[in-house]
């Protein structure tokens, strides 16, 4: 299993370290519900260095990535990131990703640590395909990331940098913090403000020391306390965030996801024409009246989890969905879940059952995201 750069400071607090797409990483340090609360309440540090980090540069890199990239790439302006899915040619999602632009001809783009090598494959064969004149350079392993998430990050930032709390959502710089040069975005996949930052692997210990200096986790009022790849799971829940191998597929529809902002179906308009792969697949999907099964949310009337794969049926008993993921939110105190569902069979407030295999739970369908902050 790959280790993390940051593999050390788990180890020294005292993590719970579990295989994750070929890495060995921490799913909690206490509790995955403490954790959860302490993201929510104030602010919580998650290594997310397992996902992957590529470069891609060269004369024709935003040809590339907007003919392999549903969101628009060309109108992106320097130190501007956006999200976006990678299709195959049936418009199911490779990969979702986050693209930043560098420069006019670079760009960085974080992908899920378990596509890492589909995607660099899926790059080079387009690269080669076209012709492309773009280097694709892993950095993967010469690299760390880490989120920091909650409502009291951007202070405590603001206590080191003037220029971070400033901004805006989808936006990055680049800042040298002694002798290391830092990308620092702020997005995230909590549903809380934040920050990701990535930084050479060579420097990490030294970055955590700063980061973490005068915080003292075992004091329960720290802004920023360690937290597992457990409690991001049941953050980006509550948030209504997709993730790749529950609800995002190769066999799954980019439209089903109800993430529209992310596909640019008005692609082609540029000097090149570009449209991206998948596209012709979607625009068949929308001209017969959308996708056959879309996300929605649920809240189930049980202290019991759903499941992904769970059955979701109508009261009488015929199935029209399906779970892909499902916990007890710590926030609401409720069980929730996200399914795909016939699109034309549930709307918000119906009521439905789940199938557990040993008993059927009342649930409603409620709007995406289950939690949204202030």
């Amino acid at each position: 299993m790959h280790k993390s750069p940051i593999h050390d400071f788990h180890i020294q607090h005292g993590a719970q370290m579990v295989e994750y797409a070929g890495w060995e990483m921490p799913i909690k340090y206490t509790s995955i519900i403490e954790e959860h609360h302490q993201v929510r309440r104030a602010g919580g540090m998650f290594d997310v260095s397992h996902m992957g980090r590529l470069e891609i540069k060269g004369l024709h890199a935003k040809r590339l990535l907007e003919h392999t990239c549903t969101r628009i790439i060309g109108s992106m302006q320097q130190g501007q990131c956006r999200y976006s899915f990678m299709c195959n040619e049936h418009g199911g999602v490779r990969d979702d990703v986050i693209v930043m632009r560098l420069d006019d001809d670079e760009f960085i783009v974080v992908c899920n640590a378990a596509n890492r090598e589909k995607i660099i494959a899926h790059l080079e064969s387009v690269r080669d395909a076209r012709e492309f004149k773009v280097d694709i350079n892993d950095k993967t392993f010469k690299t760390a990331m880490v989120a920091a998430q909650g409502p009291k990050i951007m202070d405590l930032i603001a206590g080191v940098s003037k220029e971070i709390p400033t901004l805006k959502k989808f936006r990055f710089l680049t800042k040298n913090l002694l002798v290391l040069k830092l990308i620092v975005s702020r997005t995230g996949y909590t549903g809380e403000d934040g920050v990701e930052v990535i930084l050479p692997a060579a420097g990490v210990n030294m970055a955590m020391k700063l980061l973490m200096k005068d915080i003292d986790p075992d004091d329960p009022d720290a802004p920023m306390k360690p937290a597992g790849l457990g409690a991001r799971d049941t953050l980006r829940l509550e948030a209504g965030m997709p993730l790749y191998g529950h609800e995002l597929g190769e066999d799954i529809n980019a439209l089903a996801v109800g993430f529209n902002f992310a596909i640019g179906m008005k692609k082609n308009t540029d000097e090149h024409g570009e449209t991206f792969i998948g596209q012709q697949a979607l625009q068949k999907t929308i001209d017969e009246d959308g996708p056959r099964t879309r996300l929605i949310g649920l809240e189930i009337d049980s202290k019991r989890t759903a499941r992904q794969h769970m059955k979701v049926l109508l009261p009488g008993g015929d199935q029209i969905g399906e779970v892909t993921s499902g916990c007890i939110s710590p926030t609401l105190g409720k069980s929730i879940a996200m399914a795909y569902a016939a699109a034309d069979r549930l709307a918000e407030g119906d009521a439905c059952l789940i199938d557990t295999g040993r008993q059927k739970l009342e649930a409603k369908v409620v709007p995406l995201p289950f939690y949204k902050r202030d």
